[in-house]
């Protein structure tokens, strides 16, 4: 018989028993799993982070264990035996994206169990909202980098891929100028996300001005930052720009505000009654936090004077909140109590010349219909009918 007749038995004859090894391996790989998470989980169940981590980690964990087992077995196969490069080719792709994952998998999962063990629901949550952004940020930042190793790794298995490699790194002068232009979006992004998270210029709850935007920092991805503007607009910024640009943060060491209230008076307007219904406008809401409640003049115009009101309170929510109250409060006082100290707008009527009084104008004496001269000057309103 010609030697490809005896060939085909024996093929299938090495497969078969390359096969009853591989499940024969895996029945032991299964054995040896189960018990592996029974003494896992009893070891991690004193900390939060390695339950959490160790539960991420068990599906990827699970695979990454067979398919070791399946490499063991392929390279004890017999050598020759048909296909069984390709087999073993991509049982290695498989264990490296596998690998990729439990990684990506105990990442994510650590990063979930730091941010639930320091919650944010708290009244000053200050260093709980430091914890989250600078977890997320790095988290994100290092499932990029291990993504981006896991896929290089299972590119450079393929010969051809390195031979292009090879040509490339020889020709690296212009390629590396383009590759480094084309990549400096990303790659900017990337630094700028490891920044933020180190540094904390913002944080997650974060007020902020950005763009002439009020808003809070509502979330912060691996590329860009969301904002949401108190009328409840989304705003887009990307992570680079928050490295480059200037920024108003007013919650950066402490979410206690000063609010300014300005109000435009008379000048014979008295102000010891008015500081007091500002202490009476404070105390009236539970808005203001105690610290701080002052009246000044800090503007003497033409016609008024501008007086400016500072008050304290625990948030600009509550500070925003609080001047409204406070400007409400004032005005009613004032249209209450003095209503003659409003800002009024005076005239002084001078003498007219002799060529005036020839053309028929009105002398100083004469009161034109619709108008009456107070006392002070200030043109009042016409008299009734």
């Amino acid at each position: 018989m010609s030697p490809i007749a005896y060939g085909i038995p024996v093929a299938l004859e090495q497969w078969v028993l390359t096969l009853a090894a591989a499940a024969i391996a895996l029945v032991i790989v299964e054995a040896l799993f189960y018990v592996g998470v029974r003494v896992v989980r009893s070891a991690a169940k004193r900390s939060a982070v390695a339950v959490t981590v160790t539960q991420a980690a068990r599906a990827p964990a699970h695979w990454v264990f067979r398919l070791v087992a399946l490499n063991i077995v392929w390279q004890e196969a017999p050598e020759g035996l048909v296909g069984h490069a390709a087999v073993q080719r991509w049982t290695g792709l498989l264990l490296i994206a596998v690998v990729t994952w439990l990684a990506v998998r105990c990442v994510n999962g650590a990063s979930r169990a730091i941010i639930a063990s320091h919650p944010a629901t708290m009244a000053d949550n200050l260093a709980a909202r430091r914890l989250h952004t600078q977890t997320r940020a790095i988290a994100k930042t290092v499932v990029v980098l291990i993504v981006l190793v896991g896929v290089a790794m299972m590119l450079m298995t393929f010969p051809a891929v390195r031979q292009i490699g090879a040509s490339l790194l020889a020709s690296a002068g212009i390629v590396g100028i383009v590759a480094g232009f084309a990549a400096r979006p990303v790659l900017g992004n990337m630094i700028a996300g490891l920044q933020i998270g180190i540094t904390q210029p913002i944080r997650l709850d974060d007020v902020v001005i950005v763009q002439g935007e009020w808003g809070v920092i509502e979330e912060i991805t691996g590329a860009y930052v969301v904002v949401r503007v108190w009328d409840q607009r989304r705003l887009v910024v990307p992570l680079q720009w928050w490295i480059e640009n200037p920024f108003q943060n007013w919650t950066r060491t402490s979410s206690e505000l000063i609010g300014t209230v300005f109000l435009w008076t008379d000048y014979r307007l008295p102000l010891a009654p008015l500081r007091e219904a500002l202490q009476a406008a404070c105390r009236a809401t539970p808005l203001w936090d105690g610290r701080l409640a002052m009246l000044q003049v800090v503007e003497g115009g033409e016609r008024a004077m501008q007086l400016r009101c500072l008050v304290t309170a625990a948030d600009a929510s509550k500070a925003w909140d609080l001047r409204c109250h406070v400007r409400e409060w004032l005005i009613d006082f004032i249209q209450r109590e003095h209503p003659q100290y409003l800002p009024r707008l005076r005239a002084e009527l001078a003498p007219q010349s002799p060529a005036d009084q020839l053309h028929g104008a009105p002398m100083p004496g004469d009161q034109p219909v619709g108008t009456s001269l107070a006392g002070d000057g200030t043109v009042g309103a016409p008299p009734p009918a």
